[in-house]
């Protein structure tokens, strides 16, 4: 037996079942089938079923996994070609994945869905592979009278896991990180913002700062995969009475995180009452303009040869990004060796009236005079009283989303923003969050994505008129749909 898995111009090709996807939903079959069953129906259903058995033997978990959903999708186009010929073929049909995209509107989300998904992850399961030359069936191995029935019995139960032990186990392994990779870099961006904040102290006396800290998930137990980042807080000191934050509703914007804050009092306190005044753009603290000084006295005048001697790590500034960004290498001596980047993000702060306003330039782009409102501490600690409350995994699961996102580059744009106001708002109709539900919960938060890209509006938990798919296109909602959509009836392929 043998099988042979060919790309040709959009032709999939498979154990002698050649499919042709032309334009205008005109699908072509030549099913060849030596068994001396009849051709039709029948013997597709036959040589899907045969190859789908023999698919786990040749290609793997991974490779079966795939190549069951690109049959599921085959097998949508086979019934959809033989629709009656009075039906519309071009009837626009329903815009969710449960038909998986592959309608005659959507060209190229079939493309994009089967070669881009479908046909990579088979390709990385038999890389190693010749399909193209025979693959000889393997003989069944005798039962070895020495191994005992309980024995042979435990051999094959550990073989056969569920997906909940599936995904205890992609937890454990590949989510949560070591207690002392974080302590290391805890530790060094520590070490590095206080430098910093010496540094300003001494040359800039006069510059009313707040205490400078560190935060990000990193601080707060929920960053995934590896630890490489973190942000430094750099709170910047405002007279209340001089200084009014604008709602983003209220300004000409519209945008309902982009706020403005406001000079105020000016006819009795003129400018150069303030500090802050020499960063005012018609009337308005300059967001552009606070993020170029701190750059001009953090990023172009420390001695950062230096630092990285008294640190022994090297430390340098990230130029020509719109972010205030520091880059680490050699945190440690593994990761020194393998080319690993830590990276701290210097992020002004103002924090007036209960609202956290931080100067974001690759969020706000060219408004000068915008701030962008953080949500982030309200989600964190909102996630953080739940979980306290009865115990539940609310965090774990919201990790475990997260390296699945990290780790699958057609989930990448899901951030942890996303995937936190996903879980808030499942904990508003689910009471039960134990540990035994930790796969149903982790599921119906695929689930729950699914119905916000179908819309396109996901809505924040804490301001409902802020959509946080704002800044998706079509086809960024059309991929990561699919991909979710593929993953609701196999949900292995997130774990690969």
């Amino acid at each position: 037996m043998y099988v042979t898995i060919e790309k040709p111009h959009g032709v999939f090709s498979t154990m002698n079942i050649m499919i042709h996807v032309q334009k205008k939903d005109t699908f072509t079959e030549e099913v060849m089938y030596y068994s001396g069953k009849r051709r039709g129906e029948d013997g597709i259903a036959a040589v899907i079923d045969f190859l789908l058995s023999n698919a786990r033997l040749v290609l793997g978990v991974g490779g079966a996994a795939m190549l069951g959903i690109a049959t599921l999708a085959v097998k949508r186009l086979i019934e959809r070609a033989g629709r009656p010929p009075d039906e519309k073929p071009d009837k626009k049909m329903t815009d969710s994945w449960e038909e998986l995209g592959l309608v005659s509107a959507s060209p190229k989300l079939l493309h994009k869905g089967i070669e881009g998904v479908v046909m990579k992850q088979i390709a990385a399961a038999t890389k190693k592979a010749e399909l193209s030359q025979p693959i000889p069936l393997p003989s069944p191995e005798p039962l070895r009278c020495d191994i005992d029935p309980p024995q042979r019995r435990k051999r094959l139960d550990l073989c056969v896991m569920t997906f909940a032990e599936r995904l205890q186990q992609y937890f454990r392994t590949r989510v949560c990180l070591s207690a002392e990779e974080v302590s290391v870099a805890q530790q060094r961006a520590l070490d590095i913002s206080t430098e910093i904040q010496a540094f300003l102290h001494s040359k800039h006396p006069d510059m009313p700062l707040g205490d400078m800290m560190l935060a990000g998930s990193l601080l707060d137990d929920l960053q995934v995969v590896k630890a490489d980042h973190a942000c430094l807080i750099v709170p910047l000191q405002l007279e209340s009475s001089l200084w009014m934050p604008i709602a983003g509703e209220d300004t000409f914007l519209g945008h309902p995180q982009f706020c403005m804050v406001r000079r105020e009092n000016l006819e009795y306190f003129p400018r150069g009452r303030s500090y802050w005044d020499r960063h005012l753009l018609g009337g308005y603290l300059s967001s552009r303009l606070v993020s170029e000084q701190l750059g001009k006295a953090v990023m172009e005048s420390m001695n950062w040869p230096s630092l990285t001697g008294t640190l022994e790590c090297e430390v340098r500034p990230v130029l020509g990004s719109p972010e205030l960004k520091l880059e680490i290498q050699g945190l440690t001596q593994s990761s020194c060796d393998s080319g690993e980047r830590f990276y701290i993000t210097v992020l002004p702060t103002v924090r007036l009236n209960e609202m956290m306003l931080t100067a974001q330039r690759e969020i706000t782009g060219s408004f000068d005079y915008v701030w962008y409102q953080s949500l982030y501490t309200s989600e964190t600690t909102r996630l953080a009283a739940l979980d306290k409350a009865d115990s539940g995994v609310r965090k774990k699961c919201l990790k475990t989303l997260k390296a699945v996102c990290r780790n699958c580059p057609a989930l990448r744009k899901l951030n942890g923003s996303h995937l936190s106001n996903v879980i808030l708002h499942m904990s508003e109709k689910e009471t039960d969050w134990s540990e035994s539900v930790f796969a149903d919960r982790f599921l119906q938060a695929i689930a729950e994505l699914i119905g916000y890209l179908e819309t396109g509006i996901m809505p924040s938990f804490f301001k409902h008129n802020v959509n946080l798919f704002q800044g998706f296109t079509e086809d960024d909602i059309d991929e990561m749909g699919f991909m979710l959509y593929c993953a609701i009836t196999e949900p292995e392929i997130l774990l690969i």
